[in-house]
């Protein structure tokens, strides 16, 4: 039997955490970005949240402090050690890694991150956990959201979910009793053109959106503008008549609208055009056209 103390000492491979941040659900969020990604995006914002540090010692000749090392762990197990006193964040490291991942990171419980929440919560609104993937580690998000749900202190907080929706239903179910709503990315409408922003197909996407939507639990759907290579509208400017049908099957759900940056990117999407206001302000209107939304923009 799982005891409360047992969830508390569950642990999660977090990348940073930030105390504070209103662009990540509504309110003031405390927000974890777990580490670790199964889709593989080539304009992704953090690359080096995608892969797990495998140790390898690559990231240790090109670090001008001193802040990694190799120690021993298990008998004959030489790990990279990331000393954070030392570490002037110059990020080489992050460039260096062939895997996308980071060696900054770091272990947290649940029992720690309710402490967090208790330090800061008389100013939060709620918790968001974000990543790489979050549901990736599933296990630790569905412990944590219990334990703010049952603490008398924290309940009050919202538990939220950032992620690109590939869970399958299964997890879900295991995660809704405790979920107030998921955020989820659809980065591209056609199979082919999801496939070629994410590494992965839109099938889980689409299902894990019905899914959260019938639940009342999908927060917001998040439409990502790469010029390009989107195809959320027709070549006259119209919202493609195969998502509008989708969209009117999860009933009214807020959406927000992204445009591609090069900012954090990596590779063959630096050679991306980067999306300009007009071109999102055109989506904005055909969606709201058709009935959808409310339909947010970034800021300028």
């Amino acid at each position: 039997m799982t005891t409360e103390d047992d969830k508390g000492r569950r642990t999660a491979t977090v990348s940073r955490w930030l105390p504070f941040s209103c662009v990540d659900g509504p309110g003031n969020r405390l927000v974890l970005f777990l580490q670790g990604c199964n889709f593989r995006c080539p304009g992704c914002h953090n690359p080096h949240t995608i892969g797990l540090c495998n140790h390898c010692g690559d990231c240790l000749a090109v670090c001008p402090s001193g802040a990694l090392t190799l120690a021993e762990g298990r008998p004959g197990e030489s790990r990279v050690r990331w000393q954070a006193s030392l570490c002037t964040h110059c990020d080489r490291c992050l460039e260096a890694c062939p895997r996308s991942a980071s060696p900054k990171t770091h272990q947290m419980s649940v029992a720690e991150v309710l402490a967090l929440l208790r330090r800061y919560g008389p100013l939060l609104t709620g918790v968001t956990v974000s990543g790489g993937e979050a549901t990736t580690q599933l296990p630790f998000v569905v412990a944590l959201f219990a334990a703010i749900k049952a603490a008398p202190d924290l309940a009050h907080l919202s538990c939220l979910l950032d992620s690109n929706g590939s869970l399958g239903e299964t997890g879900w179910q295991r995660l809704l009793p405790v979920l107030d709503g998921a955020m989820i990315d659809l980065k591209g409408w056609r199979e082919s053109v999801h496939h070629g922003l994410t590494g992965q197909g839109r099938e889980r996407v689409l299902a894990s959106l019905q899914l959260l939507a019938q639940a009342g639990k999908l927060a917001e759907l998040r439409l990502l503008q790469v010029p390009g290579r989107s195809d959320y509208l027709g070549a006259g400017g119209e919202l493609d008549a195969g998502l509008a049908t989708f969209l009117q099957t999860l009933g009214p759900v807020p959406i927000r609208l992204n445009g591609f940056r090069h900012h954090g990117v990596r590779g063959e999407a630096m050679g991306w055009q980067e999306a300009a206001m007009e071109e999102l302000e055109r989506l904005s209107n055909a969606l709201k056209v058709k009935g959808f939304g409310p339909v947010s923009l970034p800021p300028l």
